[in-house]
């Protein structure tokens, strides 16, 4: 059994809509052995679905359709041939195109993203040499000095510093995990998961498979399931959308991993109020499986 973070409509849109700026991702178990997606040739295109509605008929060649849901909300199934690319090139180029779609948004988030990746290089390197200085010293000692604590032994290193007015600071060193915490600032790292928070700057989170960039202004969260099948999808939700643009954007991909992929791309103005990305979700669903 493995796990998998998926996100719902009501949980993506909640991570930026939410009045109490709090951020929540809702969770499932979803067994990766229960079954092969299907290859499919041409999409399956209901009438109706949940909240969605058929705009016309489904492509000639049977490689798309759109839809229309409540309160504007619009979302298109792609059946996508690889055709010598791999899953995640044909995703990139989703994302890509979903992102133009709120360029503020994805403005945002990306110059976050782009800072945190520098301190977290510049922590790393910080880091490494201090453990190698540690290292170097053969020291196998504890020592309290005052507002200053050190504990250095094979594999273990602990600092913690009261600075008062300056903040307290706190590096701690063992098997597997990281933290370094400064004042209201701290980046966690265990095994393959790392959190950075920056007061009032937002929080990125990162796992093997699960990406989450969050402030008060921008949201991206891009999940892919471990296994040799595809199972993705990717939401990008402005704060401040403009009136009547879009307020959030994604898409739900599923498939053999050599493909056809069926893409179900979402665009919705409102946050939180209906289960658009259910019912996308629902559509890839009914044509290559769970």
């Amino acid at each position: 059994m493995v796990r998998l973070l998926l996100l719902s409509a009501v949980s993506a849109f909640a991570l930026a809509g939410c009045d109490d700026g709090a951020v929540r991702i809702s969770s499932r178990t979803t067994d990766d052995a229960k079954g092969v997606l299907k290859v499919v040739e041409t999409l399956q295109c209901p009438d109706t679905l949940g909240s969605l509605t058929r705009k016309g008929s489904a492509s000639a060649d049977g490689l798309s359709c759109d839809y229309v849901g409540s309160r504007g909300a619009e979302v298109t199934l792609h059946l996508v041939r690889l055709d010598g690319r791999s899953a995640d090139e044909a995703l990139d180029g989703f994302e890509r195109r979903l992102a133009a779609l709120l360029p503020e948004a994805a403005a945002k988030v990306g110059a976050d993203k782009a800072r945190q990746q520098a301190e977290a290089a510049k922590a790393d390197a910080e880091a490494a040499r201090a453990d190698a200085e540690a290292a170097r010293a053969d020291a196998q000692a504890a020592r309290a000095d005052g507002d200053h604590v050190s504990v250095v032994a094979p594999g273990v290193r602990i600092e913690a510093e009261d600075r008062g007015g300056a903040g307290d600071r706190a590096t701690v060193r063992l098997p597997g995990i990281r933290i370094e915490a400064e004042g209201d600032n701290a980046r966690v790292q265990i095994g393959g998961m790392r959190i950075d928070s920056r007061d009032g700057q937002g929080v990125r989170t990162e796992t093997t498979g699960v990406s989450v960039n969050a402030n008060s202004e921008a949201t991206e969260v891009r999940v892919a399931a471990p296994g040799e099948a595809v199972r993705a999808n990717y939401i990008l939700t402005d704060g401040a959308p403009q009136p009547g643009g879009w307020s959030v954007v994604g898409y739900e991909a599923r498939g053999p991993r050599g493909g056809p992929l069926v893409v179900a791309t979402v665009r919705a103005k409102e946050r939180g109020r209906d289960r658009v990305f259910d019912d996308a979700r629902d559509l890839v669903t009914l044509n290559v499986g769970d």
